[in-house]
């Protein structure tokens, strides 16, 4: 995969879900703040978003918003309405994993229906790329955009609700694309604006010898890299490259690469059935023993418990 695939693969654990909710003004709901990423699409209507330590945040039709680090949040009909919990969302039926659900009285047409979820991150610290990136991401509909993102947003707001053939296998597809385009197109307009450029894992994206060193060590985590070999497909010499991949990524480059050896191995913990020993050898481990307190150093258990309790989990997200 390329990386930005892989960094969306850190988010999450089980099978994403989330809501579609239909709001009867006037309403207000909080949404706790949860370990991994939130996402927010303004279907119809219009609302607001309050997040500590921010403006409140009028969104409209199209509009995306995307919390990294799941903040805690309130969406709101204006930002004088009264703030409920979750508990008063009532929940109508469940397709493809995203539940049904209507908030406030119920008369009339609702004045807003949105869809949100939140990726409960599989990992103990988030990706580079997440952890450097805003705390909010707001992403207005802009008219004749060009991104993909209004076509995927257009897509899933289609899909939900119809009750159509297909639907189940369809809409989560349709919630992970959604996420790729929003890291995507966030990319894209911090790269058109010039914002950050040269800094952070962004950076490290833009810039064509640490991008390489990066891809090198995703395709092959097993490979026993070393920074001259990792600085020689940078293009760059050891002492250059080590300081310039730590200047924008953020660490040095051989803690990211057993970094993202662990992170592969808790993937595969949780996605396969293979062997605690294959995996170790698959993410460049020659003893099962040296991965195993790798492993619990960077999570806290045995990859045995890991795999057993991510297997329990389940995605909770309405928001």
């Amino acid at each position: 995969m390329d990386v930005l695939s892989d960094v969306i693969s850190t988010m999450r654990t089980g099978r994403p879900r989330s809501a579609r909710i239909e709001w009867y003004a006037p309403w207000g709901m909080r949404f706790p703040e949860v370990p991994g990423g939130k996402f927010l699409v303004v279907l119809q209507g219009a609302c607001w978003a309050l997040v500590e330590g921010r403006e409140p945040l009028q969104l409209g039709a199209g509009d995306v918003l995307f919390l990294p680090r799941g903040a805690e949040h309130a969406l709101v009909s204006d930002p004088q309405a009264p703030v409920e919990g979750l508990d008063r969302v009532k929940s109508l039926r469940e397709q493809g994993g995203v539940a049904e659900a209507v908030a406030g009285e119920v008369r009339g047409e609702p004045t807003c229906v949105t869809v949100g979820g939140s990726y409960f991150a599989g990992v103990t610290r988030p990706h580079p790329l997440l952890a450097q990136l805003p705390s909010v991401v707001h992403l207005p509909s802009r008219v004749g955009e060009r991104s993909e993102l209004p076509l995927a947003v257009g897509l899933l707001g289609r899909e939900l609700g119809s009750g159509r053939p297909g639907g189940d296998t369809v809409i989560p597809h349709l919630l992970d694309m959604l996420v790729v385009y929003i890291l995507r197109t966030h990319l894209e307009q911090e790269r058109a604006s010039g914002a950050g450029a040269g800094c952070g894992f962004a950076g490290a994206m833009r810039d064509p010898g640490v991008h390489e060193a990066i891809q090198a060590v995703h395709r092959d985590p097993s490979r026993p890299w070393t920074v001259a070999e990792l600085g020689g497909r940078a293009g760059l010499s050891r002492a250059a490259f080590s300081r310039r991949f730590t200047a924008l990524v953020g660490q040095s480059p051989l803690a990211y690469v057993t970094w993202w050896r662990l992170t592969t191995a808790a993937r595969l913990l949780n996605e396969e059935d293979a062997p605690v020993g294959s995996i170790a050898t698959r993410v460049g481990y020659s003893s099962q023993f040296a991965f195993a307190n790798a492993f619990k150093r960077e999570f806290g258990v045995s990859p045995g418990r890991y795999r057993e309790g991510t297997r329990s989990e389940r995605f909770d997200g309405s928001g």
